[in-house]
């Protein structure tokens, strides 16, 4: 997928750009790799023009058009900006090769700075050697020659030679869909550029995720970056609560999270920070557009549920799931009801059962202890309802459940193949036989007895999920407890 980045620069140094273009740098740092003589080095392999200028001299005739329109001469002023196009890797298994590359930056460069001074350079390295092409565009911030005007700029001097490049949100659409236009002419992979991402990770934030995971304290995990806390809390959080302030007090509560709403705005701050990191900044699924129907979404799920335990109530047979419910926020369970004669009932309701995590190897858990006193609490409710569930189906030993297991399994294989025969059968009866006046009723049966083994099946494979995460909870609880035990047993044989 061929992706568009934007960068700026203010320093006054045009031939930093084209050291970096040319001569070997390093990933995190950005300088320059030294060989043992303390001399810059090549790359191994770079494609490089010059649009406007010549290649080698573009930083001195930079410096010549700026004196000459009297631009640039500030501080604070951006000097040139800097794009780049990176493509998908799988593209250079597909037909993608540097030159192709280098003429795509190049017509890219002409149809959007056409009057600038640039440098286009395709690499073949990709970050971090991942084996991405990606083609970088370098432009003086200051225009050379007067262009075509054209409908994405929007002030009447943004194509007259004399006046500074002026991004705004109509000239960067622009330009993302005129790069999603070449790759789908050229047969790339492309993602739609102009839909925001869901997790928004910055070049900093990923620069660092792979520092830190570089070293070797890390070299076993995943590092998780303050960014990366706040995502997984609020994904958690937001799964289940039903109103804003339901959701800053859960974030609060089990992650230490503060949260703020500013002018319609969700903001969050990590406790290690001190300032508040806004929705957007994360992605667009911790925006305010994105959260609101979800939070009210949930509200609406739960008077459902309610609404239809409330109807149960008085009822002696067990009352199907409603479509408007899904399977994973069915019905609870009704001790009340005899699931003995009726076992089918018992697929209808949520056992709310979940594996318990494993503290001693999470690394989330280990990092943050709010994390880690959050899974503590939630291992001590998964216990809990372990522990009700063997005792109300009367498991007495941890072989019984996989007896079960293994029964249910053959009971699903078998309806898989009765599945399988039947979409024969339906497959045999599309054809038209001379004199089968029943040919479209047989049909309509055999898609009912297909369409109730499949649902079957669907039934018995949850009951079959819940049975495995009743097993590794029943083992790790047992396993927790052996080492106390036997330390019990060492500490009673040294007292004697």
């Amino acid at each position: 997928m061929a992706i568009l980045k934007h960068l700026t620069n203010k320093s006054g140094n045009y031939g930093k750009a084209l050291e970096y273009l040319i001569f070997q740098h390093n990933e995190f740092t950005q300088k320059p790799t030294l060989d043992s003589n303390g001399n810059m080095q090549l790359r191994e392999e770079y494609h490089l023009d010059g649009l406007n200028c010549q290649p080698l001299t573009f930083a001195k005739e930079c410096e010549m058009l700026n004196n000459q329109y009297h631009k640039n001469q500030k501080k604070d002023e951006i000097k040139a900006h800097h794009y780049i196009i990176s493509f998908d890797p799988e593209d250079a298994k597909t037909g993608l090769t540097e030159e192709k590359a280098q003429q795509i930056g190049i017509e890219f460069a002409r149809e959007f700075f056409g009057g600038h001074q640039a440098l286009v350079c395709t690499h073949t390295d990709g970050h971090n050697r991942s084996g991405n092409i990606h083609v970088h565009i370098v432009i003086n911030s200051l225009r050379k020659y007067d262009t075509e005007h054209k409908g994405f700029m929007e002030r009447d001097y943004d194509s007259r030679a004399g006046y500074k490049h002026h991004q705004t949100r109509k000239y960067l659409t622009a330009m993302q869909e005129g790069l999603m236009a070449i790759c789908e002419r050229e047969h790339l992979h492309q993602v739609d550029l102009l839909s925001p991402a869901s997790d928004k990770v910055s070049d900093r934030e990923y620069r660092k995720k792979q520092r830190e995971n570089k070293r070797a304290d890390n070299a076993k995990s995943d590092y998780q970056t303050e960014k990366d806390y706040l995502r997984e809390a609020i994904r958690e959080v937001a799964s289940y609560a039903q109103s804003p302030e339901e959701f800053g007090a859960e974030l609060k509560k089990y992650y230490n999270i503060s949260f703020k709403i500013s002018r319609g705005r969700f903001s969050y701050l990590h406790p290690d920070r001190q300032k508040y990191i806004t929705g957007r900044t994360l992605g667009s699924d911790y925006t305010e557009d994105y959260l609101l129907p979800l939070l009210s979404g949930n509200k609406q799920m739960g008077r459902a549920r309610e609404k239809v335990i409330s109807q149960s109530d008085n009822m002696k047979e067990p009352i199907a799931a409603d479509d408007s419910i899904r399977n994973d926020q069915a019905l609870e369970y009704d001790p009340s009801y005899d699931y003995n004669a009726d076992p089918i009932a018992a697929f209808h309701f949520n056992t709310k059962l979940r594996l318990v995590v494993d503290l001693q190897t999470c690394a989330k858990a280990q990092a943050s202890r709010a994390y880690a006193r959050k899974v503590k609490l939630s291992n001590l409710q998964q216990m809990a309802r372990t522990i009700c569930y063997v005792q109300e189906h009367h498991y007495g030993s941890v072989e019984q459940l996989h007896q079960e297991q293994e029964a249910t399994l053959a009971i699903i294989e078998k309806l898989s193949s009765s599945i399988d025969k039947t979409t024969a059968q339906l497959e045999d009866s599309t054809i038209s036989y001379p004199g089968s006046s029943n040919r479209f009723s047989d049909r309509e049966q055999l898609l009912h007895v297909r369409q109730t083994l499949r649902t079957n099946r669907s039934n018995l494979r949850r009951y079959l999920k819940e049975l495995q995460i009743v097993t590794t909870n029943v083992e790790t609880i047992l396993r927790d407890e052996q080492p106390s035990r036997n330390q019990s047993i060492t500490k009673a044989q040294d007292l004697s």
